[in-house]
């Protein structure tokens, strides 16, 4: 079997404060709540109060969370702003497929108990998550929200790429910061352990992590006559989140099933004649089908989802609906049309009509002794 070592064993945003502090965070609960699936639901309501006295009350937070929490309670505000925008994108990429990344209200876990298992669609949301803090703080230093941190004071002097020489300057975005607080934060509960569940975890995130990094790009601003590229200032600037999103969904696609090996210290690919890097997403368990609502796997079955009838891809009415059948209902939709150019400068539109017809899966059959009485 091949083995490879896991992360393991490595040595290792401005708002009002009063009237906004629910929805700052409550946003950030939800992702610490995610990594504490002991916690009781009652404390889902403590969103409305202070930074300290969240840290203070939420348990399962190990000690270094807990202090990088009280101590930094702008950077929390940034990672609740951020947990918002990872678990959209979780959502979009899987829009279409029968676990769709739908998060239960009111519920500590945030996902519910398909987390428990340690899947590919686990592994998928802890390395989106781990992005999502690592580009909420990235974010928030260049933007000046925070106190510990700003633009990357490294990037000086000049330098040179394919165009030829530019001088630094402008505001690159910290992503080592990011990626430094990320890694203290997120992967602290995890090194508490020493399981394959937290080596699947904290590989995961590592993933997550450097799936930003990747998509640092270079900006430049021309100066010179015309408009000319005479000289250049340049500055490093992280993509639009969906790139990350992107570039792990690809990833969640050739996850590799590992295995614990016997010393504890890394993985073992489950099947040897597949190669895996550092990069991969792995995980230990297979995924349910997510067919039919099972609580205790965490799945909301896909019963009275929206599916593609001619589609033959995940979307599809046959995939989607796991063989059970659609029913199909005639809608009347109203969207823009015939539109014209007014000068100047507006567009004027007619509201159009028409009928269409919605798809959706129908619900599992029960069997006829059910209906017996």
């Amino acid at each position: 079997m091949r083995e490879f070592k896991g992360v393991g064993s490595a040595s290792a945003a401005r708002r009002e404060p009063s009237v906004t502090a629910h929805r700052i965070y409550l946003p950030f609960i939800l992702l610490l709540l995610m990594f504490t699936p002991s916690v009781d639901s009652s404390w889902w309501y403590i969103g409305a109060l202070g930074a300290r006295v969240i840290c203070d009350n939420i348990p399962g937070l190990v000690n270094k969370q807990r202090q990088l929490c009280q101590r930094h309670p702008d950077l929390m505000q940034s990672i609740g702003e951020g947990a918002k925008e990872w678990i959209r994108e979780c959502q979009h990429q899987f829009r279409h497929h029968r676990w769709n990344c739908s998060t239960l209200e009111r519920d500590h876990t945030v996902f519910g108990r398909v987390m428990l298992r340690s899947s590919r669609e686990a592994a998928f949301v802890y390395a989106i998550s781990s992005a999502g803090v690592v580009y909420a703080i990235t974010r928030a230093c260049s933007q000046g929200e925070l106190k510990i941190c700003s633009c990357d004071t490294l990037r000086r002097g000049r330098a040179r790429d394919k165009e030829g020489d530019f001088d630094w300057g402008g505001c690159s975005d910290n992503i080592n910061y990011g990626i430094k607080f990320a890694k203290a934060f997120v992967d602290a509960r995890e090194r508490m352990v020493k399981d394959a569940r937290a080596l699947m975890n904290l590989h995961n995130n590592r993933c997550g992590r450097m799936a930003v990094k990747r998509f640092i790009k270079t900006e430049c601003k021309c100066h010179g006559v015309s408009g000319s590229c005479a000289l250049r200032t340049c500055w490093l600037a992280m993509s639009d989140f969906r790139q990350t999103g992107d570039y792990l969904r690809k990833k969640y696609n050739t996850a590799v099933e590992v295995t614990m090996n016997q010393d504890g210290s890394g993985f073992m690919v489950a099947d040897h004649y597949k190669k895996t890097t550092k990069n991969d997403l792995v995980y230990i368990e297979n995924s349910p089908d997510y067919c039919l609502m099972d609580r205790s796997a965490g799945s909301l079955g896909t019963a009275g989802r929206v599916c593609n009838k001619s589609s033959r891809g995940m979307d599809g009415c046959e995939v989607m609906c796991c063989g059970r059948g659609y029913d199909t209902t005639r809608v009347k939709r109203v969207s823009k049309c015939e539109c014209k150019f007014k000068w100047c400068c507006a567009v004027e539109c007619s509201d159009c009509e028409e009928t269409v017809d919605v798809h959706t899966c129908k619900p599992d059959k029960k069997p006829d002794w059910l209906d017996l009485t």
